[in-house]
């Protein structure tokens, strides 16, 4: 297949899809390279992103997904009647927070860190999608891992984890 028919099925793929697809699945259905599969894909966020369309390509560390673009987000909402989520309280962000710039954590490294029990907040932020069990560690008890999810990087509208902003200290730090 040219360069061309590649790009094209590329973008054919991450449309029909709905759901970020991995780069390696991408590389192993056209059969083609990871790096070249990257370049392909990444060159296709850079050309949506150019286009200034309705729709746009993101990377979700290493999958990409096709969605709308955030200011339209109004607009969609109102024509599909889809109710607005209600916002995180000041304790789901704060685990949010904790899970985000420490992950893999337990929920007692999370009471640790803030002091109070967060069970409901921990089954909240899972039943919204926004983290998820990332297994077991082999300790007694056998505690499970909580790590953000792709949600959590669509909602914030990065790329990965790296994105976050630096911690207050970590910025003090470096000065």
């Amino acid at each position: 297949m040219e360069e061309r028919e590649l790009k094209n099925a590329v973008e054919a793929v991450i449309f029909a899809s709905g759901t970020p697809v991995e780069l390696s699945k991408i590389a192993q259905g056209l059969k083609i390279g990871m790096l070249q599969a990257m370049t392909i894909c990444d060159g296709l966020v850079e050309e949506y992103a150019k286009a200034e369309r309705g729709i746009r390509i993101i990377r979700l560390n290493d999958s990409y997904q096709m969605c709308t673009v955030e200011k339209y987000a109004d607009i969609i909402r109102d024509v599909m009647d889809i109710k607005r989520n209600t916002p995180l309280s000041q304790a789901a962000a704060e685990v949010l927070a904790v899970i985000a710039y420490n992950q893999p954590v337990t929920k007692a490294f999370i009471e640790q860190v803030r002091g109070v029990d967060c069970s409901g907040v921990v089954s909240s932020l899972v039943s919204r999608q926004l983290i998820e069990e990332k297994g077991r560690l082999e300790l007694p008890g056998r505690p499970l891992v909580y790590g953000t999810t792709e949600h959590f990087l669509r909602c914030f509208n990065i790329s990965s984890t790296d994105e976050l902003p630096p911690l207050p200290n970590e910025e003090q730090g470096d000065e």
